[in-house]
Order: C-alpha cells, then structure tokens, then sequence
C-alpha cells in the first residue's frame, strides 16, 4: 500500500496542487481559508473560500495563509494542509502516514523551509522532503535534470517568480522575486484606479488578466467590459478595458521579470550559458501564461524561449516525481 502513499505538494500563494504517485495531479484548489473570527473556526477552505474573497459579512474572513510563496499563517496553513492531505489519501491507509515532498521558492530562508516542513509533519506525514520550486518545475518540465547541462527554467508563480539554471540536479545560479501573477492583478487594480478612475477587486483584476491581459504588443486589439465603482461618485460603472491599456498596466511588474531573468543570465558560467543559448530558457507556473511574456523575454535575451507543456502542474509533477528521482540517485550511489 506504501508505493501509493507518495505525495508531491506545490504550496502556492495562488494555488495547491496535490500530485499522488501513478496517479498525477489529484487536487488543484486556490489557497484560500475563509474563518469565522468569533469562533476561530474553519468554514470553507479552496475554491468555495476563494468565492468568499471580498464578500465576507464582518465575521468572516477569507484569508491566503501564503504570501510571496511563504507561509504567513501558521496555522491556518496547517490547517489548509490537512484538509487537502486527508481529501487526497483519505485516513484509512491502515495506519500509514504517506511520504510528502513540498515544495519552497529558492530564495526560502531556512526558517521559512522550517515553518513548511513543520506544517507539513503537522498535517500527517510520515517523511517530508523539501525542494526547490525551480528544480520541482525543470522535472516536470519534462527535463533531465540529472545531467551535465545547462538548463534555464523561469517559474512564475503567484507571489514569486523562481529563475534557476539547473545542471547535475542541483542549481548552481538562480534569483528568486517577489514579483509575479499576483503582482499582475495589482498593477490592473492601480491602472484602473488611475486611468479610468474605477475601483476594483482582485479577481477582477485577474478575470482581465486572463481574457485581454498581453505584455506585448498583439496583433488584435482586444477589449472587455468591466464592472467596478466609480471613485469620483461612489457608484457602479462599466468601462471598456483593451488589451493596448493591459499592456502599458504591466509593463513594471514584466520588466521586473525580464531583468531577473538578465541577471541570472550574467552569472552563469559560460559553458552553461552556451547550453542556454542552444536550448532556449523554459517558462512554467500559472504566471507564465500571461499572453506575450515568451516574445518579451525571447526579444530582451535573444534566446528562444517556450512555455512547458502544463506550466500550471509542472511543479506539483515534478515535486512528486523528486521522490522517485532521489530514490533513483540513492540506487546508483549503491
């Protein structure tokens, strides 16, 4: 029963994905608690709390216990764990605890990477290992992580964006920042809040992102109506948002991106950065969906970039599959 007892966990600001082993990503639910303050007791947790996001009576709170890709709630977050844990192997595997992989932005400090694994063993498991998102995301990338050449992943998270050159399994340059798809929605709310003088909320803001966002010029002008209050009276209103102005909303926050992504590329050792300029850099993370990022990056670096096949469960796969590729390191050690 044990060799189905082995869990990958991507523990996001967005969202949680669970991967079991042989039987892939099994749970995918934002991670959001929503808690009755009063009583301090849980009322929903995923998708139905991320409903209640902004639309909670006083009492209730509907709260990310993740910010920026650490955990910002301890409790809450080993609260959150659990409840996915337990929907995912349920408690009667006569007794056995499973063996859980999480996975922590690379620029975690070693209390952060302490906090999760803590919540973790809280939350039920037997053995925890804790790995780097970048690496998590090259596995399940679909990339040979084990071998000696240069591979460069760029993870766009929810709160953090990862950039990793990643050679024999390990990273040997990367820079993590706290700018990514939520950082996306943020700059909308301010554009928004400048331009049209319309206040909106962040899913919203994100609803945008997804139909009409681009941060690059795209060869249709796209446009969406969106609701919001208007500042100057107080009242509902409806503007047309088109994807030129998205474009100009999130120029920081890409350029931020681009210029991490510079950085790593100018501490790379130059064997490695010839490997890069032949086998192109790797976007993953629900992040790196943003419509024009590829072209962004592709035109600042001049190095072909791509987006994984599944960037939204490339780190929830590869953080389960790290299970098996330590197992298979173990194995020709001996």
């Amino acid at each position: 029963m044990a060799v189905g007892t082995d869990i990958g966990i991507d523990l996001g600001t967005a969202s949680v994905l669970v991967y079991v082993r042989g039987k892939g990503v099994v749970l995918k639910e934002p991670s959001v608690v929503a808690f009755d303050r009063d009583t301090n007791k849980i009322k929903a947790i995923g998708e139905e709390a991320r409903l209640m996001l902004g639309r909670t009576p006083g009492n209730i709170v509907a709260v990310r216990p993740l910010r920026q890709g650490v955990i910002s709630d301890y409790t809450v977050t080993e609260k959150m764990l659990s409840y996915f844990i337990n929907r995912t192997v349920g408690k009667s595997l006569f007794g056995r605890k499973p063996r859980i992989s999480v996975c922590v932005p690379s620029g975690a400090t070693e209390v952060e990477k302490k906090a999760v694994e803590d919540a973790t063993y809280q939350a039920g498991a037997r053995e925890v290992s804790i790995i780097e998102e970048p690496v998590a995301a090259a596995i399940g990338a679909g990339i040979d992580i084990s071998k000696p050449c240069g591979n460069m992943i760029v993870d766009i998270g929810g709160g953090t964006a990862d950039i990793a050159v990643i050679s024999l399994g390990g990273v040997v340059v990367s820079s993590s920042i706290k700018v990514a798809g939520d950082d996306f929605d943020e700059a909308i709310v301010r554009f928004m809040r400048k331009k049209h003088n319309l206040l909106i909320g962040e899913r919203t803001a994100e609803e945008i992102k997804i139909n009409v966002g681009t941060v690059y010029k795209r060869p249709e002008n796209l446009t969406m109506d969106v609701r919001g209050r208007n500042l100057v009276t107080g009242l509902p209103k409806t503007v047309t948002v088109t994807s030129e102005e998205t474009e100009e909303a999130l120029r920081e926050p890409a350029y931020q991106i681009v210029d991490a992504v510079h950085n790593v590329l100018e501490r790379t050792p130059p064997e490695l950065a010839a490997d890069i300029s032949d086998r192109g850099i790797v976007l993953t993370g629900g992040g790196s969906l943003i419509q024009g990022l590829e072209e962004l990056i592709e035109e600042k670096t001049g190095i072909n970039t791509m987006t994984a096949e599944d960037p939204l469960t490339a780190v929830a796969i590869g953080t389960g599959k790290y299970i098996e590729f330590l197992a298979g390191e173990d194995k020709k050690k001996k």
